[in-house]
């Protein structure tokens, strides 16, 4: 059963994930923070281990980039958690894809274990990210040579910062251009998608924690 937390920005939703995760003191979380690499604004790592952290995780760093693959199936095969961070989504998958990392990302979830994405990382598991041109550039993944196939855990297209600035023009771009050909599913930084098997549904935390953390949390990529 595939079990699946998909965030715009983790530490706006940590509460949530922690209804849906249950007891998580003391278990290992495979952290992978290789899409914010390119990025210049990667505050939102910190925010998130720091919520990881929090939660009583014991929290393990693979940069795939680098990583051998022995390590990469080694640490991914005794995590509990896989999260893979936000940043460039092309970037991301063109090294998942290089370094073998997305098969055992893949296989991690066909056994049951729980997935966490965040904004990138939730963007990743659709059959496709050619729509995330919009919020990323393609151009610094160019060993994807065009292809922009990705892991296809889901049917759907998360399409995260929906409403936050200062992405809220390019999450519109999306919507407006892709509604009539892809199943989108708008989140804002305080809403998470959770696919538990057949089941998906959207969970939002309080209003007050959205005003808190709104529009500073939103600041990573470049509309």
């Amino acid at each position: 059963m595939k079990t699946l937390f998909l965030a715009a920005y983790f530490a706006g939703v940590a509460r949530q994930f922690s209804d849906f995760a249950g007891e998580t003191a003391g278990k290992k979380l495979v952290f992978i923070p290789t899409a914010s690499l390119p990025e210049k604004v990667n505050f939102y790592v910190a925010a998130d281990k720091k919520a990881l952290t929090r939660l009583g995780l014991i929290l393990d760093e693979l940069e795939v980039s680098t990583a051998s693959a022995s390590e990469i199936a080694d640490k991914i095969g005794a995590a509990d958690f896989v999260f893979v961070e936000g940043g460039n989504t092309f970037f991301l998958l063109q090294e998942l894809r290089r370094s073998g990392a997305d098969k055992h990302i893949i296989g991690h979830i066909a056994r049951g274990k729980p997935y966490v994405g965040a904004s990138a990382g939730s963007m990743i598991l659709a059959p496709n990210i050619e729509y995330a041109r919009l919020m990323d550039d393609p151009a610094i993944a160019p060993q994807l040579g065009g292809d922009f196939s990705a892991l296809a855990q889901v049917d759907f297209c998360v399409v995260p910062h929906f409403t936050n600035a200062p992405f809220k023009r390019a999450a519109e771009k999306i919507v407006a251009e892709y509604a009539s050909t892809l199943d989108l599913r708008p989140i804002s930084n305080h809403q998470a998608i959770v696919v538990r098997g057949g089941e998906t549904r959207t969970v939002s935390a309080p209003a007050a924690a959205g005003r808190q953390k709104g529009d500073g949390a939103s600041a990573r990529k470049p509309a």
